[in-house]
């Protein structure tokens, strides 16, 4: 699995798994749990991870909604 994403806000981490899952890329999203253990204030951002095979597709779709890659 690849890093896709990475951010501290969890209104993009939604948008971007809504547009994979819509092109029928499966998506996972990591650091969940850390996030809520430091109360959710946005200190340690979120990653989203994609399968190796899906990564450039992934990022064409996410680049052409305007999704901040965060990298």
């Amino acid at each position: 699995m690849k890093e896709l994403l990475k951010t501290n806000d969890p209104t993009v981490i939604a948008f971007a798994q809504a547009l994979l899952q819509g092109e029928g890329i499966d998506c996972f999203e990591m650091d969940v749990n850390i996030s809520v253990l430091e109360g959710s204030i946005g200190i340690l951002p979120r990653r989203l991870m994609v399968r190796d095979r899906d990564h450039f597709m992934a990022q064409a779709i996410l680049r052409d909604n305007d999704v901040p890659l965060g990298k």
